[in-house]
């Protein structure tokens, strides 16, 4: 406790407070730029932290990591574009809020859960590390493999339209998430021959290609903004207090999204977008009006933000106690620490425990910042997308994307790869396959892959080797629920088909 009264002393300077708060802000503004990730962020601040003391450069790292996952949802939410991975599930009902004149909402939505998500993993973070800690090490290759399978379970809740085009787009993400070397035996695989390609699809490639750049043709074919023309905010109709009061009024979908993204968090390698799909797919599942998601329902947007939101605390957790990250900014947060001659162990909590409950503590504060800095960023950008006209609007996108795309490895491959999956997910959109789907597929096939020829591998003595996918009692745990899980999402797609889902609802109105 002494140690926590110090670090608190030491972080309400001034010098302190303004670095999280430029911090904050220049986190949101890179976040909400698609191409630039949370950790292209923290790499170009990383050269400036070198003359800074260690707890003042560890604070600005935190800051802008919190401001940068939170900032990728406004793009998500005004042009229907992920600034970071970590915002794929915010753009479900994100967007379609703000089609429907509802952005201001959105945002607000958003940035409440951010905040609620961000100070939830700070405190597991101070509370629980040590133990949730261990439960990282749990996690094996069948665990990481069932836990792609339940994020995968969500392309049929994503395929409210059609199953078939659901799992033909998941297929078709797989697929491309099998191109280049293979994680475990290393062959090539879909490189024709070309060496560039072994390094395999890019996320944040395919990521911008498939959400940007169909927008954008889509835009240009129809001659409009990303948003109706003349929207508003709506901030007189919709107060902050109002969607406030709506969150709070359903705290278990907000406290099963924090849970999720913590337990998620710890995980090293699962990071952010894995996070907040599963959050999203499990509020979806236990929502009384499960058909509103994918069209507007604020519930899905705070089970998104705030989980992923609990990430950037949470994946501290294996950084600071076992010394490994994560989540790929993480590592660079492990570079600095191990600069100032830091190393991850009980000696961070104790002979430098000033220093690190110093940095958790900036990062609550950096997330109670999100909401004055959130509120006015948003209605900022909000702006600047609702007054911008298309013709200037399409290409200043598209010209950021590119060069986004480009600054990610210096790769003029990279670029050609985004602009043919983004025309080719211009079509598959015009015959009813969407982007998400297939996105879910690319970043859980891998995954999914590695889990599952790991555990194979292992299992080679064994008589029945695909009876250790389900081992231990976690393993067979997650593999329950994504039984559940498919049960759930499909059981009332085959009652609807049977016309039976009708016969009941009749019969309950009748009834009643």
């Amino acid at each position: 406790m002494e140690m926590l009264l110090e670090a608190l002393t030491s972080l309400l300077t001034v010098e302190s407070i303004l670095t999280v708060l430029l911090g904050v802000s220049a986190g949101l503004f890179i976040g909400a730029m698609p191409g630039l990730t949370a950790t292209m962020a923290l790499a170009m601040l990383l050269p400036f932290t070198f003359s800074m003391e260690a707890l003042q450069g560890l604070i600005a790292l935190g800051a802008v990591y919190m401001g940068s996952i939170y900032g990728g949802a406004f793009t998500a939410i005004l042009i229907n574009t992920p600034g970071t991975p970590s915002s794929i599930a915010t753009t479900f009902d994100g967007y379609p809020m703000a089609r429907q004149g509802r952005a201001y909402e959105a945002l607000a939505a958003a940035t409440i859960a951010s905040v609620v998500g961000g100070i939830v993993g700070v405190i597991f973070l101070l509370i629980l590390a040590p133990p949730l800690a261990r439960l990282a090490v749990a996690f094996g290759p069948s665990e990481m493999f069932w836990v792609a399978m339940l994020g995968l379970t969500l392309v049929a809740s994503l395929s409210s339209d059609s199953l078939l085009k659901g799992l033909l787009a998941g297929c078709i993400g797989i697929l491309l998430s099998t191109i280049g070397v293979s994680p475990v035996g290393g062959e090539s695989r879909f490189t024709f021959g070309y060496p560039p390609l072994q390094g395999g699809i890019e996320l944040i490639v395919a990521l911008i290609g498939l959400f940007v750049i169909p927008e954008l043709l889509t835009m240009a074919a129809e001659g409009r903004g990303a948003l109706p023309g003349g929207g508003e905010l709506r901030k007189k109709e919709v107060s902050i207090a109002r969607i406030a009061r709506h969150i709070f009024s359903k705290p278990v979908n907000l406290i099963r999204s924090c849970l999720i993204g913590q337990v998620i968090a710890i995980i090293p390698g699962a990071g952010g977008n894995v996070t907040s799909l599963v959050a999203y797919n499990e509020a979806r599942r236990f929502s009384k009006d499960p058909k509103s998601f994918g069209k507007g329902n604020i519930d899905g947007v705070v089970a998104s933000e705030s989980s992923n939101n609990v990430m950037v605390a949470g994946s501290m957790v294996p950084l600071l106690t076992l010394g490994i990250p994560g989540a790929p900014p993480d590592a660079i947060i492990l570079g600095v620490l191990l600069m100032h001659g830091l190393r991850p162990g009980l000696d961070l909590f104790t002979e430098s425990g000033v220093l690190t409950n110093g940095f958790i503590l900036s990062m609550g504060l950096a997330a109670l910042l999100l909401l004055p800095v959130g509120l006015l960023g948003g209605r900022l950008i909000h702006r600047v997308v609702i007054r911008t006209p298309y013709y200037f609007l399409v290409p200043s996108i598209a010209m950021v994307t590119i060069l986004g795309t480009f600054a990610l490895r210096n790769s003029l491959l990279d670029v050609g790869i985004m602009l043919i999956l983004g025309t080719a997910g211009y079509f598959l959109r015009l015959i009813g396959i969407q982007a998400a789907p297939i996105v879910l597929g690319l970043i859980l096939g891998g995954i999914a892959e590695q889990g599952y020829v790991q555990t194979l591998m292992a299992a080679v003595v064994d008589p029945i080797p695909w009876l250790r996918l389900v081992s231990n009692p976690l393993s067979m745990v997650l593999a329950g629920m994504v039984l559940l899980g498919a049960a759930t999402a499909l059981v009332p797609k085959w009652l609807a088909r049977k016309g039976l889902l009708d016969k009941v609802e009749e019969d309950s109105g009748g009834s009643a």
